[in-house]
């Protein structure tokens, strides 16, 4: 019985370990806006020419960019046609930056989740350098530190559920997720700010999500890329501003 209480307790203490409460998120801002280095109202007929797609799909619709996630069903190889995973539709800018501000609105329309990415081609110790990113869902926002969590090479190859734990320590605090409660259908302005190792989510000016983690201060955070997981997700009105630390 002795040892039973021991192993429950050991238990216990090793689960509230990796369950630690997120980080407060800072009042203010952290970054002072620098020049503008990208804008766009979306009011062409289709994404201007700078855009590129990563995962389609993505339409301009009604004076705003709307994304579509089409694949969203596992297809195994065949008939010579490759495996096909199912992946948010993507859509992306090249706009090299280390501390930026990124402001957008967004919307939900049936969406399951709408993000901010950061990503470096160049970079090889993460799967598709992959730097980090912003989620926002109608119940939450999550903050996570891809290059230095999970997908980290050695910890995105941990797939046999025997790591299960192993890998769960190594990403302890390389992500935090914050409730939120928004609506379908009405938009929402959501500002990004990444400097050095920190990342602040606001949503309509309110602070949302907050994370410090070493890979987040990535020096060349080349890409900036936009995602929707399920149907329908909306942008508007993106801004994208070079930044600089605030004293």
């Amino acid at each position: 019985m002795k040892n039973r209480l021991m192993l429950a307790l050991s238990l216990a203490l090793s689960a509230s370990a990796f369950a630690a409460e997120p980080p407060a998120i800072p009042a203010e801002s952290i970054a002072n806006k620098k020049e503008v280095l990208f804008s766009d109202d979306f009011e062409g007929a289709e994404p201007a020419k700078v855009w590129h797609k990563v995962v389609p799909t993505f339409a301009v619709e009604k004076g705003a960019l709307k994304g579509t996630q089409t694949r969203d069903k596992a297809i195994p190889a065949e008939g010579g046609k490759p495996a096909v995973t199912p992946h948010a539709a993507v859509h992306g800018l090249e706009i090299p930056t280390k501390d930026s501000v990124v402001e957008v609105k967004i919307k939900f329309e049936g969406a399951s989740m709408i993000d901010v990415e950061f990503d470096d081609r160049k970079y090889t110790g993460a799967h598709y350098g992959h730097i980090c990113r912003a989620q926002v869902r109608l119940n939450g926002v999550t903050l996570i530190d891809e290059r230095d969590g999970t997908m980290r090479n050695d910890i995105y190859e941990m797939k046999d559920p025997s790591q299960k734990a192993a890998k769960a320590k190594l990403l302890a605090g390389r992500s935090a997720t914050f409730p939120a409660k928004l609506e379908a259908g009405k938009w929402y302005t959501l500002v990004v700010e990444t400097v050095g190792d920190e990342m602040r989510v606001t949503i309509d000016g309110k602070p949302a999500g907050f994370l410090k983690s070493s890979g987040i201060g990535h020096a060349t955070k080349s890409k900036i890329e936009l995602g929707v997981a399920g149907k329908d997700g909306f942008f508007d009105d993106i801004k994208v501003w070079n930044a600089e630390p605030k004293k």
